[in-house]
Protein backbone atom coordinates (compact mmCIF):
# COMPACT_ATOMS: atom_id res chain seq x y z
CA UNK A 1 0.00 0.00 0.00
CA UNK A 2 1.43 3.59 -1.05
CA UNK A 3 2.52 5.42 2.18
CA UNK A 4 0.13 8.29 1.97
CA UNK A 5 -2.58 5.90 1.54
CA UNK A 6 -1.78 4.06 4.68
CA UNK A 7 -1.62 7.36 7.05
CA UNK A 8 -4.91 8.20 5.47
CA UNK A 9 -6.34 4.91 6.29
CA UNK A 10 -5.13 4.57 10.20
CA UNK A 11 -6.21 7.97 10.17
CA UNK A 12 -9.56 7.45 9.67
CA UNK A 13 -9.65 3.87 11.34
CA UNK A 14 -8.16 5.21 14.42
CA UNK A 15 -7.25 8.78 14.83
CA UNK A 16 -6.55 9.02 18.26
CA UNK A 17 -4.01 6.34 18.10
CA UNK A 18 -0.58 7.20 18.90
CA UNK A 19 1.79 7.34 15.90
CA UNK A 20 4.77 9.41 16.22
CA UNK A 21 6.23 9.69 19.98
CA UNK A 22 9.68 11.81 19.99
CA UNK A 23 11.01 13.66 23.26
CA UNK A 24 8.15 13.67 25.19
CA UNK A 25 5.90 14.80 22.29
CA UNK A 26 3.21 12.26 21.19
CA UNK A 27 1.53 12.88 17.71
CA UNK A 28 -1.39 10.85 16.72
CA UNK A 29 -2.21 9.39 13.03
CA UNK A 30 -5.10 12.00 12.93
CA UNK A 31 -2.37 14.87 14.03
CA UNK A 32 0.48 13.19 11.76
CA UNK A 33 -2.25 14.00 8.72
CA UNK A 34 -2.95 17.15 9.22
CA UNK A 35 0.26 18.27 9.97
CA UNK A 36 1.43 16.56 6.92
CA UNK A 37 -1.03 18.39 4.83
CA UNK A 38 -0.69 21.48 6.51
CA UNK A 39 3.18 21.15 5.52
CA UNK A 40 1.98 19.80 2.15
CA UNK A 41 0.38 23.04 1.22
CA UNK A 42 3.19 25.32 2.98
CA UNK A 43 5.74 23.58 0.42
CA UNK A 44 3.60 24.33 -2.70
CA UNK A 45 3.18 27.82 -1.97
CA UNK A 46 6.52 28.57 -1.60
CA UNK A 47 8.12 26.26 -4.00
CA UNK A 48 5.50 26.33 -7.04
CA UNK A 49 6.11 30.00 -8.19
CA UNK A 50 9.90 29.55 -8.50
CA UNK A 51 9.63 26.31 -11.18
CA UNK A 52 11.61 22.91 -10.09
CA UNK A 53 15.12 23.85 -10.23
CA UNK A 54 16.89 21.07 -9.08
CA UNK A 55 19.07 18.26 -10.18
CA UNK A 56 15.09 16.31 -10.80
CA UNK A 57 13.76 18.93 -13.27
CA UNK A 58 10.31 18.32 -14.04
CA UNK A 59 10.33 14.61 -12.48
CA UNK A 60 9.22 16.67 -9.02
CA UNK A 61 10.17 18.85 -6.15
CA UNK A 62 13.24 17.97 -4.38
CA UNK A 63 12.92 19.04 -0.77
CA UNK A 64 16.03 18.41 1.58
CA UNK A 65 14.95 17.63 5.22
CA UNK A 66 17.77 18.58 7.07
CA UNK A 67 15.84 18.40 10.56
CA UNK A 68 17.50 15.53 12.08
CA UNK A 69 15.51 14.15 15.11
CA UNK A 70 12.68 16.17 15.94
CA UNK A 71 9.08 16.15 17.03
CA UNK A 72 8.27 17.04 13.45
CA UNK A 73 10.31 15.38 11.45
CA UNK A 74 7.53 12.45 10.92
CA UNK A 75 5.45 15.08 9.43
CA UNK A 76 7.58 16.66 7.78
CA UNK A 77 8.89 13.60 6.28
CA UNK A 78 5.20 12.30 4.64
CA UNK A 79 5.00 16.07 3.40
CA UNK A 80 7.95 15.78 1.46
CA UNK A 81 7.21 12.36 -0.29
CA UNK A 82 3.54 13.26 -1.20
CA UNK A 83 2.67 13.02 -5.00
CA UNK A 84 4.85 15.33 -6.76
CA UNK A 85 7.32 15.51 -3.94
CA UNK A 86 10.85 13.82 -3.46
CA UNK A 87 13.08 14.21 -0.10
CA UNK A 88 16.26 14.04 0.54
CA UNK A 89 17.77 13.66 3.65
CA UNK A 90 20.95 15.16 5.14
CA UNK A 91 22.03 14.64 8.73
CA UNK A 92 22.08 17.98 10.61
CA UNK A 93 24.74 16.58 12.40
CA UNK A 94 27.70 16.40 9.62
CA UNK A 95 29.96 19.28 9.19
CA UNK A 96 29.40 22.28 7.21
CA UNK A 97 31.04 22.18 4.36
CA UNK A 98 30.01 18.69 3.77
CA UNK A 99 26.50 19.62 4.58
CA UNK A 100 26.95 22.28 2.09
CA UNK A 101 28.42 20.14 -0.82
CA UNK A 102 25.43 17.96 -0.69
CA UNK A 103 23.17 20.57 -1.18
CA UNK A 104 25.32 22.19 -3.88
CA UNK A 105 24.55 18.97 -5.56
CA UNK A 106 21.14 18.38 -5.46
CA UNK A 107 20.52 22.18 -6.35
CA UNK A 108 16.76 21.38 -4.19
CA UNK A 109 13.76 23.58 -4.52
CA UNK A 110 13.44 23.77 -0.68
CA UNK A 111 15.47 23.15 2.44
CA UNK A 112 13.94 22.08 6.01
CA UNK A 113 15.27 22.70 8.51
CA UNK A 114 15.12 22.45 12.34
CA UNK A 115 14.52 25.66 14.23
CA UNK A 116 13.86 25.45 17.83
CA UNK A 117 10.61 24.02 17.95
CA UNK A 118 9.40 25.12 14.63
CA UNK A 119 10.61 24.11 11.36
CA UNK A 120 12.32 26.41 8.41
CA UNK A 121 11.78 26.48 5.53
CA UNK A 122 13.78 28.21 2.52
CA UNK A 123 13.28 28.24 -0.53
CA UNK A 124 16.57 28.80 -2.40
CA UNK A 125 15.93 30.19 -5.90
CA UNK A 126 13.41 32.70 -4.53
CA UNK A 127 15.40 33.37 -0.89
CA UNK A 128 12.51 33.50 0.80
CA UNK A 129 12.42 31.75 4.62
CA UNK A 130 9.44 30.78 6.00
CA UNK A 131 8.22 29.20 9.86
CA UNK A 132 6.21 26.68 10.09
CA UNK A 133 5.02 25.68 13.94
CA UNK A 134 1.95 23.17 15.18
CA UNK A 135 -1.43 24.59 14.73
CA UNK A 136 -4.92 23.73 15.06
CA UNK A 137 -5.39 24.71 11.48
CA UNK A 138 -6.90 22.68 8.98
CA UNK A 139 -5.09 19.96 6.63
CA UNK A 140 -5.34 22.38 3.75
CA UNK A 141 -3.67 19.70 1.47
CA UNK A 142 -4.12 15.79 1.59
CA UNK A 143 -1.87 13.62 1.11
CA UNK A 144 -0.96 11.90 -2.09
CA UNK A 145 -0.15 8.92 -3.36
CA UNK A 146 2.41 8.80 -6.62
CA UNK A 147 2.88 6.93 -9.28
CA UNK A 148 5.28 3.81 -8.90
CA UNK A 149 8.11 5.11 -11.36
CA UNK A 150 8.05 9.01 -9.75
CA UNK A 151 11.16 9.69 -7.32
CA UNK A 152 10.17 9.26 -3.73
CA UNK A 153 13.39 9.59 -1.88
CA UNK A 154 17.26 10.54 -1.93
CA UNK A 155 19.76 9.03 0.69
CA UNK A 156 23.13 9.45 1.14
CA UNK A 157 25.85 7.00 2.05
CA UNK A 158 29.55 7.66 1.89
CA UNK A 159 31.84 7.14 -1.61
CA UNK A 160 35.41 5.12 -1.62
CA UNK A 161 36.62 8.60 -0.95
CA UNK A 162 34.31 9.75 1.49
CA UNK A 163 32.51 12.22 -0.41
CA UNK A 164 28.74 10.92 0.30
CA UNK A 165 26.95 10.18 -2.97
CA UNK A 166 23.19 10.53 -3.21
CA UNK A 167 20.93 7.65 -4.22
CA UNK A 168 17.64 8.02 -5.37
CA UNK A 169 14.93 5.78 -4.95
CA UNK A 170 11.20 5.55 -6.71
CA UNK A 171 8.48 4.87 -4.97
CA UNK A 172 7.57 1.24 -6.31
CA UNK A 173 11.07 -0.13 -4.96
CA UNK A 174 9.83 1.10 -1.41
CA UNK A 175 6.53 -0.44 -1.36
CA UNK A 176 7.96 -3.39 -2.27
CA UNK A 177 10.31 -3.24 0.33
CA UNK A 178 7.52 -2.42 2.78
CA UNK A 179 5.30 -4.90 1.81
CA UNK A 180 7.99 -7.56 2.05
CA UNK A 181 9.49 -6.22 5.30
CA UNK A 182 6.01 -6.42 7.35
CA UNK A 183 5.81 -10.27 6.41
CA UNK A 184 9.01 -11.25 7.74
CA UNK A 185 9.46 -9.04 10.44
CA UNK A 186 5.59 -9.54 11.64
CA UNK A 187 5.15 -6.03 12.38
CA UNK A 188 1.24 -5.18 12.93
CA UNK A 189 -0.56 -2.47 14.15
CA UNK A 190 0.48 -3.52 18.12
CA UNK A 191 3.96 -3.27 17.73
CA UNK A 192 5.02 -0.63 19.34
CA UNK A 193 9.15 0.00 17.70
CA UNK A 194 11.83 2.46 19.41
CA UNK A 195 14.57 3.56 17.22
CA UNK A 196 17.28 5.42 18.76
CA UNK A 197 19.29 6.07 15.92
CA UNK A 198 19.44 9.34 13.67
CA UNK A 199 16.29 9.60 11.33
CA UNK A 200 18.68 11.08 8.46
CA UNK A 201 19.67 7.10 8.26
CA UNK A 202 18.79 4.55 6.67
CA UNK A 203 17.89 1.67 9.54
CA UNK A 204 15.93 3.85 11.55
CA UNK A 205 14.20 6.15 8.62
CA UNK A 206 13.26 2.47 7.61
CA UNK A 207 12.05 1.48 10.66
CA UNK A 208 9.42 4.69 11.00
CA UNK A 209 8.08 4.02 7.60
CA UNK A 210 7.55 0.54 8.22
CA UNK A 211 5.99 1.23 11.86
CA UNK A 212 3.71 4.13 10.24
CA UNK A 213 2.92 2.01 7.34
CA UNK A 214 1.57 -0.99 10.03
CA UNK A 215 -0.70 1.33 12.23
CA UNK A 216 1.90 0.97 15.42
CA UNK A 217 3.87 3.48 17.46
CA UNK A 218 6.81 4.57 16.55
CA UNK A 219 9.06 6.54 19.45
CA UNK A 220 12.34 7.89 18.62
CA UNK A 221 15.47 9.43 20.33
CA UNK A 222 16.88 12.91 19.77
CA UNK A 223 20.19 11.14 20.57
CA UNK A 224 21.12 7.81 22.05
CA UNK A 225 21.80 7.20 25.54
CA UNK A 226 21.47 3.81 26.64
CA UNK A 227 20.20 4.85 30.45
CA UNK A 228 17.62 7.18 29.11
CA UNK A 229 16.87 4.44 26.18
CA UNK A 230 16.01 2.02 29.47
CA UNK A 231 13.85 3.52 31.02
CA UNK A 232 11.93 4.45 27.53
CA UNK A 233 11.45 0.88 26.95
CA UNK A 234 10.63 0.28 30.51
CA UNK A 235 8.23 3.00 30.43
CA UNK A 236 6.77 2.80 27.27
CA UNK A 237 6.56 -1.13 27.09
CA UNK A 238 8.89 -1.36 24.12
CA UNK A 239 7.83 -4.42 22.14
CA UNK A 240 10.44 -4.02 18.68
CA UNK A 241 13.96 -2.50 19.54
CA UNK A 242 15.40 -1.24 15.83
CA UNK A 243 19.31 -0.30 16.12
CA UNK A 244 22.74 -1.10 15.25
CA UNK A 245 25.12 -3.90 17.73
CA UNK A 246 26.89 -0.54 19.16
CA UNK A 247 23.64 0.62 20.44
CA UNK A 248 22.56 -2.85 21.53
CA UNK A 249 25.80 -3.37 23.67
CA UNK A 250 25.10 -0.49 25.41
CA UNK A 251 21.42 -0.73 26.00
CA UNK A 252 22.41 -4.80 27.40
CA UNK A 253 25.05 -3.35 29.64
CA UNK A 254 22.54 -0.58 31.09
CA UNK A 255 19.69 -3.54 31.27
CA UNK A 256 22.52 -5.71 33.50
CA UNK A 257 19.99 -7.18 36.44
CA UNK A 258 17.27 -5.31 34.71
CA UNK A 259 15.94 -7.73 32.14
CA UNK A 260 13.28 -6.16 29.57
CA UNK A 261 10.61 -8.79 29.05
CA UNK A 262 8.15 -6.32 27.23
CA UNK A 263 10.78 -6.53 24.23
CA UNK A 264 9.70 -9.45 22.13
CA UNK A 265 11.80 -8.56 18.47
CA UNK A 266 15.52 -6.99 18.40
CA UNK A 267 16.27 -6.09 14.48
CA UNK A 268 19.79 -5.44 13.98
CA UNK A 269 21.69 -3.77 10.77
CA UNK A 270 24.60 -1.62 10.22
CA UNK A 271 27.62 -4.24 11.53
CA UNK A 272 27.47 -7.84 12.35
CA UNK A 273 26.74 -9.55 16.31
CA UNK A 274 29.31 -11.40 17.81
CA UNK A 275 28.10 -15.20 19.50
CA UNK A 276 28.60 -12.59 22.83
CA UNK A 277 26.79 -9.99 21.90
CA UNK A 278 23.45 -12.52 21.31
CA UNK A 279 24.42 -14.55 24.60
CA UNK A 280 24.41 -10.91 26.66
CA UNK A 281 21.15 -9.58 24.66
CA UNK A 282 19.14 -12.95 26.04
CA UNK A 283 19.94 -12.22 29.25
CA UNK A 284 18.92 -8.21 29.04
CA UNK A 285 16.01 -9.47 27.03
CA UNK A 286 14.91 -12.53 27.34
CA UNK A 287 12.02 -13.19 25.48
CA UNK A 288 13.18 -11.40 22.40
CA UNK A 289 14.19 -12.92 18.74
CA UNK A 290 16.89 -11.02 17.79
CA UNK A 291 17.40 -10.66 13.82
CA UNK A 292 20.09 -9.28 11.97
CA UNK A 293 20.01 -8.39 8.32
CA UNK A 294 22.34 -7.06 5.78
CA UNK A 295 21.68 -5.08 4.03
CA UNK A 296 23.07 -1.43 1.34
CA UNK A 297 20.98 2.03 0.87
CA UNK A 298 21.64 0.77 -3.45
CA UNK A 299 20.19 -2.63 -2.60
CA UNK A 300 17.47 -2.85 -0.06
CA UNK A 301 17.52 -5.97 1.94
CA UNK A 302 20.26 -8.71 0.86
CA UNK A 303 20.42 -11.40 3.47
CA UNK A 304 19.10 -12.15 7.01
CA UNK A 305 20.27 -14.18 10.14
CA UNK A 306 18.97 -15.62 13.04
CA UNK A 307 21.22 -17.26 15.74
CA UNK A 308 21.44 -19.93 13.95
CA UNK A 309 22.77 -18.65 11.31
CA UNK A 310 26.03 -16.34 12.46
CA UNK A 311 28.53 -19.68 13.98
CA UNK A 312 30.98 -18.02 11.51
CA UNK A 313 32.74 -14.57 11.98
CA UNK A 314 32.17 -13.86 8.23
CA UNK A 315 28.43 -15.33 7.67
CA UNK A 316 25.60 -12.71 7.06
CA UNK A 317 22.52 -15.54 6.70
CA UNK A 318 20.87 -16.48 4.06
CA UNK A 319 19.71 -14.76 1.27
CA UNK A 320 16.10 -12.44 2.12
CA UNK A 321 12.97 -13.38 0.95
CA UNK A 322 12.89 -12.57 -2.74
CA UNK A 323 16.32 -11.80 -3.21
CA UNK A 324 18.87 -14.04 -5.54
CA UNK A 325 21.95 -13.69 -4.66
CA UNK A 326 25.69 -14.42 -7.12
CA UNK A 327 29.60 -14.09 -6.51
CA UNK A 328 30.76 -13.47 -9.87
CA UNK A 329 33.91 -12.94 -10.40
CA UNK A 330 36.20 -9.72 -12.41
CA UNK A 331 34.87 -10.58 -15.48
CA UNK A 332 31.19 -10.81 -14.44
CA UNK A 333 30.92 -15.15 -14.58
CA UNK A 334 29.53 -16.72 -11.75
CA UNK A 335 32.85 -18.47 -9.40
CA UNK A 336 31.65 -21.89 -7.41
CA UNK A 337 30.31 -22.34 -4.34
CA UNK A 338 32.96 -21.20 -1.90
CA UNK A 339 35.30 -19.12 -4.13
CA UNK A 340 35.60 -15.17 -3.35
CA UNK A 341 34.21 -12.58 -5.33
CA UNK A 342 31.77 -9.55 -5.57
CA UNK A 343 28.23 -10.03 -4.37
CA UNK A 344 25.60 -8.90 -6.74
CA UNK A 345 22.04 -9.47 -5.89
CA UNK A 346 18.66 -10.09 -8.09
CA UNK A 347 16.13 -8.29 -6.33
CA UNK A 348 12.80 -5.91 -7.21
CA UNK A 349 14.12 -3.70 -4.17
CA UNK A 350 17.07 -2.12 -5.96
CA UNK A 351 17.32 1.74 -6.00
CA UNK A 352 18.21 3.78 -9.10
CA UNK A 353 21.26 4.30 -8.68
CA UNK A 354 23.12 8.05 -8.01
CA UNK A 355 22.26 11.21 -8.78
CA UNK A 356 24.51 12.80 -10.84
CA UNK A 357 27.84 10.99 -11.31
CA UNK A 358 29.57 8.53 -9.27
CA UNK A 359 33.18 7.98 -8.65
CA UNK A 360 33.14 4.76 -10.53
CA UNK A 361 33.00 2.96 -7.78
CA UNK A 362 30.38 1.55 -5.34
CA UNK A 363 26.65 0.69 -7.30
CA UNK A 364 26.89 -0.85 -10.51
CA UNK A 365 24.61 -3.21 -12.87
CA UNK A 366 25.26 -6.36 -14.73
CA UNK A 367 22.29 -6.94 -16.64
CA UNK A 368 19.35 -7.61 -13.87
CA UNK A 369 21.74 -8.40 -11.56
CA UNK A 370 23.59 -4.76 -8.91
CA UNK A 371 26.40 -4.61 -6.43
CA UNK A 372 28.05 -2.43 -4.48
CA UNK A 373 31.13 -3.94 -4.72
CA UNK A 374 30.93 -6.30 -1.51
CA UNK A 375 33.36 -8.81 -1.49
CA UNK A 376 32.20 -12.58 -0.08
CA UNK A 377 31.36 -15.98 -1.02
CA UNK A 378 28.31 -18.45 -0.96
CA UNK A 379 28.71 -21.75 1.53
CA UNK A 380 27.16 -25.10 0.10
CA UNK A 381 24.28 -24.29 1.76
CA UNK A 382 23.35 -20.82 0.65
CA UNK A 383 24.81 -18.68 3.63
CA UNK A 384 26.59 -15.43 2.66
CA UNK A 385 29.62 -14.72 3.61
CA UNK A 386 30.82 -11.30 3.59
CA UNK A 387 34.65 -9.77 3.82
CA UNK A 388 34.57 -6.32 3.40
CA UNK A 389 34.36 -3.94 0.24
CA UNK A 390 36.54 -3.60 -3.07
CA UNK A 391 37.07 -0.05 -2.26
CA UNK A 392 38.22 -0.82 1.31
CA UNK A 393 40.68 -3.52 0.64
CA UNK A 394 44.35 -3.16 2.12
CA UNK A 395 47.30 -4.43 0.52
CA UNK A 396 49.86 -4.88 2.83
CA UNK A 397 53.07 -7.24 1.28
CA UNK A 398 51.43 -8.41 -1.69
CA UNK A 399 48.15 -9.86 0.28
CA UNK A 400 44.71 -8.72 -0.49
CA UNK A 401 43.27 -7.88 3.55
CA UNK A 402 39.44 -7.12 3.90
CA UNK A 403 39.42 -4.71 7.02
CA UNK A 404 35.72 -6.08 7.98
CA UNK A 405 36.85 -10.08 8.06
CA UNK A 406 39.51 -8.85 10.81
CA UNK A 407 37.53 -7.18 12.76
CA UNK A 408 34.58 -9.39 12.64
CA UNK A 409 37.41 -11.73 13.79
CA UNK A 410 38.27 -9.60 16.75
CA UNK A 411 34.99 -8.76 17.98
CA UNK A 412 34.42 -12.39 17.97
CA UNK A 413 36.93 -12.30 21.03
CA UNK A 414 35.27 -12.03 24.38
CA UNK A 415 37.73 -9.53 25.78
CA UNK A 416 36.88 -6.84 22.90
CA UNK A 417 33.46 -4.62 22.73
CA UNK A 418 34.67 -2.80 19.62
CA UNK A 419 36.95 -3.05 16.61
CA UNK A 420 38.38 -0.88 13.83
CA UNK A 421 40.69 -2.13 11.49
CA UNK A 422 42.53 -0.02 8.85
CA UNK A 423 46.15 -0.02 6.94
CA UNK A 424 48.38 2.74 7.38
CA UNK A 425 51.12 3.83 4.87
CA UNK A 426 54.32 1.14 5.37
CA UNK A 427 57.50 2.06 3.60
CA UNK A 428 58.03 -1.33 2.60
CA UNK A 429 54.50 -3.40 2.75
CA UNK A 430 52.89 -0.74 1.40
CA UNK A 431 50.47 -0.81 4.03
CA UNK A 432 50.39 -1.93 7.41
CA UNK A 433 47.63 -3.35 9.11
CA UNK A 434 46.52 -2.32 12.48
CA UNK A 435 43.28 -2.12 14.93
CA UNK A 436 42.00 -0.14 17.85
CA UNK A 437 40.03 -2.02 20.34
CA UNK A 438 37.98 -1.46 22.48
CA UNK A 439 38.17 -3.44 25.29
CA UNK A 440 35.19 -5.07 27.93
CA UNK A 441 37.52 -4.96 30.89
CA UNK A 442 40.29 -3.14 32.51
CA UNK A 443 42.55 -6.14 31.89
CA UNK A 444 43.22 -6.94 28.05
CA UNK A 445 45.95 -9.85 27.51
CA UNK A 446 47.49 -9.36 24.01
CA UNK A 447 48.75 -12.94 23.70
CA UNK A 448 45.27 -14.03 24.33
CA UNK A 449 44.47 -12.63 21.79
CA UNK A 450 47.34 -13.61 19.31
CA UNK A 451 46.10 -17.08 19.88
CA UNK A 452 42.76 -16.32 19.42
CA UNK A 453 43.52 -14.40 15.82
CA UNK A 454 45.54 -17.66 14.97
CA UNK A 455 43.09 -20.31 15.33
CA UNK A 456 41.11 -18.19 12.29
CA UNK A 457 43.05 -16.15 10.57
CA UNK A 458 46.15 -16.72 8.32
CA UNK A 459 49.14 -14.83 9.74
CA UNK A 460 49.15 -12.11 7.41
CA UNK A 461 45.57 -11.01 8.21
CA UNK A 462 46.94 -10.02 12.33
CA UNK A 463 47.08 -6.13 12.88
CA UNK A 464 50.81 -5.56 13.42
CA UNK A 465 49.89 -2.81 15.84
CA UNK A 466 47.13 -2.63 18.26
CA UNK A 467 46.09 0.29 20.17
CA UNK A 468 43.35 0.48 23.01
CA UNK A 469 40.52 2.93 23.35
CA UNK A 470 38.49 2.69 26.49
CA UNK A 471 35.72 4.13 24.81
CA UNK A 472 35.37 4.67 20.81
CA UNK A 473 34.66 7.31 19.23
CA UNK A 474 30.62 7.38 17.39
CA UNK A 475 29.03 8.37 14.74
CA UNK A 476 25.99 9.53 14.87
CA UNK A 477 24.45 6.21 13.50
CA UNK A 478 26.12 4.52 15.98
CA UNK A 479 29.39 3.25 14.06
CA UNK A 480 32.98 3.55 14.94
CA UNK A 481 34.15 7.35 14.04
CA UNK A 482 37.00 5.89 11.54
CA UNK A 483 38.21 9.57 10.78
CA UNK A 484 38.40 10.45 13.99
CA UNK A 485 40.71 7.25 14.95
CA UNK A 486 42.65 7.79 11.74
CA UNK A 487 43.71 11.67 13.42
CA UNK A 488 43.93 10.15 16.80
CA UNK A 489 46.70 7.46 15.76
CA UNK A 490 48.58 10.49 13.32
CA UNK A 491 48.19 12.60 16.30
CA UNK A 492 49.28 10.18 18.98
CA UNK A 493 46.45 11.30 21.16
CA UNK A 494 46.33 10.09 24.70
CA UNK A 495 43.19 8.33 24.13
CA UNK A 496 44.88 5.71 22.84
CA UNK A 497 47.23 3.11 24.38
CA UNK A 498 49.89 1.24 22.15
CA UNK A 499 49.96 -2.42 23.14
CA UNK A 500 53.18 -4.40 22.92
Amino acid sequence: MPFAAAIHRHADEHPYAPAFRMEGRVFTFDELKRFAGQLVAAFDDLAGVAGHRSVLGARACLIVLEAGNHPLFAAAFLAATSQGNCVALIDPHLPAATRQAMRDRLSPDLIVSANGADLSLHAPASGETRSFRESNGKERAPLAAGKESEPFLVVFTSGTTGAPKAIIRDRGSWRRSLATGARFFGIDHGTRTFAPGPLAHGLTLYALAETLCAGAEFIGAAHFDAARALTIIETEKVQRLVLVPTMLRRLCAAAANRPQACVTHITVAGAKLTASDRAVAALAFPKAEVIEYYGASELGFISVATKDDTASATAVGSAFPGVALSIRNDTGDEVPMGETGTIFVDSALISDGYVGQSDGAGFRRLGELATVGDIGFLDDDGTLHLLGRAGGMVLSGGNNIYPQEVEATLVAYPDVHAALVLGLDHPDLGSELVAVIEPEGSIFDRDALERHLAAHLPRYKHPRRIWLCPKMPMTQSGKVAAGTLRQWIADGNDALELID
